[in-house]
C-alpha cells in the first residue's frame, strides 16, 4: 500500500485547524504552530495516522467485514456518499438515526419495512390501494429511503466506523464506543481525541480536506476487498485442483481392473477350446 502524499494534503488545506481560543489542549501533540490565531497542523504527523488508519481499514476489508460512515455535515455529505459508494461500504449522511447502533434490530425493522413497501409495488398490492394510502405510502418510502437507504444492506453491527467531525457525530462516536466497536475520525483542533481509537489530525470543514482523506480510506479498502476477491479465486482453484487428484487414482484402478478382466478372458479362452476338443475325441 502506497504512503500518503504529504504534498496533497498540504494542497488541499487538510493542515488548517480551527482559531486557537477555540482549541481543545488535548490536541496539543498534532498541532505544529499558530500562525495570525489559526492552530496549524502537523502534516508529518497527520501523514503517519492516515497510513495507520489505512492499513487497518484494508485488513477490515480483506476480512469481509464492513465500515460505516457516518458524515452529515453539508461539506462531507456529497463527498462521502460518492466515494464510498464505490467500495460498496455503508454510510450516513443525514440525520445520525438514534439507537442506530444499540438498537440495531429496531433499524432492521426499518430497513425491512422499506422492503415490504418494494414488495407491494412489484406484485400489485400498491395499485389497489386507496390513493391517500398511496400518498402516505410513498413518503413514508421516501422519508426511510432518505434516512436509511445507504444501509439498507448492513445486516448486522459494522466492525469499524469513520467519523467526519466528531463534535458533530458524539452521538455515534457514543455508540460505537459502547459496543466496543473501533472508531476512525478525522479529529480537528477543536475536538477531543480521547473516544477515538485512531485519530487523523485534520480540517474536518473544508471539502477538499475530507476529499483527500476519505480518497485514501476508499482505496485502502478497494485494495483489501481486491486481495480477498484473489484469495478466494485461489482457494477455489487449489480446491478443484484436489478434486481432480482425487479423480486420478480412480481412474488408473478402473483401467486396472479392466485390464486384469480381459487378461482373465484370454486366459478362460484356450481353456475352453481344450474342453471341446476332449469332447469331440
Amino acid at each position: 500500500m502506497p504512503r500518503t502524499d504529504f504534498n496533497q494534503l498540504l494542497e488541499a488545506g487538510v493542515h488548517f485547524g480551527h482559531l486557537k481560543r477555540k482549541w481543545n489542549p488535548k490536541m496539543a501533540p498534532y498541532i505544529f504552530m499558530e500562525k495570525n490565531g489559526i492552530h496549524i497542523i502537523d502534516l508529518h504527523k497527520t501523514v503517519v495516522k492516515v497510513d495507520e488508519a489505512a492499513a487497518a481499514l484494508k485488513q477490515i476489508a480483506k476480512s469481509g467485514r464492513r465500515i460505516l460512515f457516518v458524515a452529515t455535515k453539508k461539506q462531507a455529505k456529497e463527498v462521502v456518499a460518492e466515494k464510498v459508494a464505490t467500495v460498496n461500504m455503508p454510510y450516513v449522511t443525514e440525520r445520525w438515526p438514534g439507537g442506530m447502533l444499540t438498537n440495531f434490530p429496531t433499524i432492521r425493522k426499518a430497513v425491512k419495512k422499506m422492503a415490504t413497501i418494494d414488495k407491494m409495488t412489484a406484485d400489485g398490492t400498491y395499485d389497489n390501494l386507496s390513493k391517500r394510502e398511496k400518498l402516505q405510502i410513498s413518503r413514508q418510502r421516501a422519508k426511510l429511503e432518505k434516512n436509511l437507504g445507504s444501509i439498507a444492506d448492513l445486516t448486522r453491527l459494522p466492525a469499524a466506523l469513520f467519523v467526519v467531525d466528531v463534535q458533530k457525530e458524539q452521538n455515534a462516536v457514543k455508540e460505537a464506543k459502547r459496543l466496543s466497536i473501533p472508531v476512525f475520525a478525522m479529529v480537528d483542533t477543536c475536538c477531543d481525541p480521547t473516544d477515538i481509537d485512531y485519530v487523523i489530525p485534520a480540517n474536518d470543514d473544508a471539502t477538499k480536506s475530507i476529499a483527500a482523506i476519505i480518497d485514501v480510506m476508499t482505496q485502502a479498502i478497494a485494495e483489501g476487498l481486491t486481495e480477498r476477491k484473489l484469495e478466494k479465486d485461489k482457494e477455489a482453484e487449489e480446491a478443484g485442483e484436489g478434486k481432480e487428484k482425487e479423480a486420478k487414482p480412480r481412474i488408473r484402478k478402473s483401467v486396472k481392473v479392466a485390464a486384469s478382466e480381459d487378461f482373465a478372458e484370454e486366459a478362460e479362452q484356450p481353456a475352453a477350446e481344450e474342453a471341446k476338443e476332449e469332447t469331440a475325441e
